[in-house]
């Protein structure tokens, strides 16, 4: 580990042995003793490797189940890696989950102290950072009460306060963005940018994507326990957003035909030829379709639609309407769609593509909305495309 480095994990995995199905313990004890079945084990963390300099911000960014928490988990040594070593060089704080360190039954005040003797900071020092924690959670009044009867909110605001205010090296946090309200959201945003310029290491969950951009330096996206990407924080985001909606709109794709031809790939990209799936109003599209005919195949007919994000056509033609004749294909080809001015909404839609038969009896192949694209708009309408329009008032 370089003496820079605040955090190095190497090739990290955490397993979880999952319960099996059977109700009772004759028929588990009896399931052991034959071994007719094997446990099903879960990657929750799978084989992650990164490190984190010393006063950096790495934004942790993924869906629900991706791994996160875990990671952070693993970092403050909550839980043990299954493979894997993960080294942290100073005195790590977190908040981790609503409540997590706090027993119930006692008081903020106690809770507070409680948390300083977990992390092995003496009592004295708690007493004279006391006040500033009670402050900037805001529980001046509620401090004596026992944290089962604080709200959501109060939780938060608390062991954020708590966590930040032992000043540790490296600050763990996860998704405390998500709650409070927006003058907390502020007090939050403040203290990481304090932190920030003190030379502190933060990690930070949070689904609050515009947030996360802001105050990282970095983004470690996770995907199902894996490693998707780390770098920059618009482009990790970006990919993130990606993924996100080919999986949202997984449920309106289709896939069907006879097979003779085969559409093998669809490039989207702009004038400059660029590969991309966003676009601007106004702009142009072009849509470079290939394909793999395994014979030959007389006069077919290339089409597309356009639907909106829950699969509802918007536009469709194909290269007959379009006047475009061809003759016959055999083998590797493609055929190249242009939209113009492009005048569709902001949103995501659906690309689908097809090739079929002239006499439209025989569809060699269909991808139905098989293919997500953004649309940016700055323009203010209602609908799915855009219709110039005057108004007059009539003399």
């Amino acid at each position: 580990m370089e003496a820079q480095d605040a955090i190095k994990v190497e090739n990290v995995s955490k397993v979880y042995r999952l319960a099996g199905n059977s109700q009772s313990l004759k028929q588990k004890v009896l399931e052991c003793l034959r071994r007719r079945t094997q446990p099903r084990m879960l990657k929750a963390i799978d084989d992650v490797s990164f490190t984190v300099k010393r006063g950096e911000t790495l934004g942790i960014i993924g869906a629900n189940g991706a791994g996160k928490s875990t990671l952070l988990s693993l970092l403050t040594k909550t839980i043990f890696p299954s493979e894997g070593v993960i080294e942290t060089h100073g005195q790590v704080s977190s908040l981790l989950e609503l409540g997590a360190g706090f027993h119930p039954d006692l008081s903020g005040r106690e809770n507070v102290f409680l948390y300083g003797a977990i992390m092995g900071i003496p009592r004295q020092r708690m007493m004279q950072r006391f006040d500033a924690i009670v402050e900037f959670a805001g529980l001046k009044d509620f401090i004596d009460q026992p944290v089962k009867h604080y709200s959501s909110g109060m939780y938060v605001r608390l062991g954020f306060a708590v966590a930040v205010e032992v000043d540790p090296d490296i600050l763990l946090i996860d998704e405390v963005l998500a709650v409070g309200d927006a003058a907390f959201h502020k007090k939050c945003i403040d203290k990481m940018r304090e932190f920030r310029r003190q030379g502190k290491t933060m990690l930070i969950i949070s689904h609050d994507l515009q947030t996360i951009q802001r105050i990282s330096d970095r983004i470690l996206f996770l995907d199902r326990g894996r490693m998707m990407g780390l770098g920059a924080p618009k482009t990790m985001i970006g990919e993130y957003e990606g993924l996100t909606r080919r999986r949202n709109t997984e449920i309106y794709q289709r896939e069907w035909g006879t097979g003779e031809v085969m559409i093998t790939c669809v490039v989207f990209h702009g004038g400059d030829g660029v590969e991309r799936d966003t676009f601007g109003w106004g702009g142009d599209l072009f849509a470079t379709v290939h394909y793999q005919a395994k014979h030959v195949i007389d006069a077919p007919v290339f089409g597309f639609s356009v639907s909106d994000n829950e699969g509802r056509v918007v536009h469709g033609s194909n290269t007959q309407v379009a006047g475009l004749v061809i003759p016959w294909i055999d083998g590797e080809g493609a055929v190249v769609l242009r939209l113009r001015e492009l005048p569709m909404a902001a949103g995501l839609f659906l690309f689908s593509f097809s090739v079929h038969s002239a006499d439209h009896r025989v569809n060699y192949h269909r991808l139905d909305n098989c293919f997500p694209v953004t649309i940016t708009c700055s323009k203010n309408f209602e609908g799915y495309a855009y219709m110039p329009s005057e108004w007059s008032v009539l003399e």
